[in-house]
């Protein structure tokens, strides 16, 4: 895989995480959407179907890893950490780009959220925000979601026929495999979405939350109100110390 190849990938394949992801937030969160109100299990099948959606495109160009956790998790593993910058790079930007082309498409229903007295929060839409804000529990959370996440994502390598997490190409470049094994990172997601989702909105990835979140603070959004720059740390820092706890588990044990 060429530098351009991964930047490619990451930049593409994490757009439409985030188009899907944000997307579907905005579908069940904004007047004027017909799925309005449609609830939490419809937030967390839209972000799996996201990530399957995501992965499978970007996965011929740079592996689809479209989460900045899953690539330092991935290199606390195998010890690679070359090309770490160039994919947390591609993530990043790409997940500006998937929030702006979501805020394009509900469009009308941000402006219709101009009226004042029927204004709505949209941080939501974009990044995570606490049910109960407590930094220090927040930040538990997001580290053991993320665990749970990049642990059984490096372990679907040791199944056969799944080649997915430690399986190198011939210049030595982790992918993620194709074909049933984005279909069950994509479960993986719904799952820990569904289980354990419940207190932060479950980051998971650090390019999923600040991106989207500097979208929203960019954008001219009617009524946005803040784009809450104290918390974003959280879903940022316990992320990465999920996917380092995970990356130092898996080599330990497997």
């Amino acid at each position: 895989m060429s530098n351009g190849d991964i930047f490619t990938g990451e930049v593409i394949g994490t757009a439409i995480l985030i188009l899907f992801g944000a997307g579907v937030c905005a579908a069940v969160t904004l007047n004027g959407s017909k799925a309005k109100a449609s609830g939490w299990i419809v937030i967390a099948f839209g972000w799996g179907f996201g990530v399957m959606a995501g992965a499978y495109t970007a996965t011929p160009l740079s592996g689809a890893h479209l989460n900045p956790a899953v690539t330092v998790g991935v290199a606390v593993d195998t010890g690679d950490w070359d090309k770490v910058p160039l994919y947390i790079l591609g993530q990043l930007i790409g997940g500006v780009i998937g929030a702006v082309l979501a805020w394009a498409l509900y469009y009308a229903q941000f402006a219709a959220n101009a009226d004042e007295k029927t204004a709505l929060p949209t941080l939501g839409v974009f990044s995570t925000v606490p049910e109960i804000r407590n930094p220090v529990a927040n930040l538990v959370t997001e580290i053991i979601a993320t665990a749970a996440l990049v642990l059984p994502l490096l372990a679907f390598g040791q199944v056969d026929g799944i080649g997915i997490g430690p399986v190198a190409d011939g210049g030595g470049t982790v992918v993620l495999g194709s074909g049933i094994s984005v279909l069950l990172v994509a479960f993986l997601v719904v799952g820990i979405g569904l289980s354990l989702g419940g207190p932060t909105g479950y980051a998971i990835n650090p390019a999923r939350d600040l991106g989207p979140r500097l979208a929203h603070a960019l954008l001219p959004i009617p009524n946005k109100g803040t784009s809450d720059w104290g918390y974003a740390w959280v879903p940022v820092v316990g992320p990465l110390i999920g996917a380092v706890l995970a990356g130092l588990v898996f080599n330990a044990a497997f």
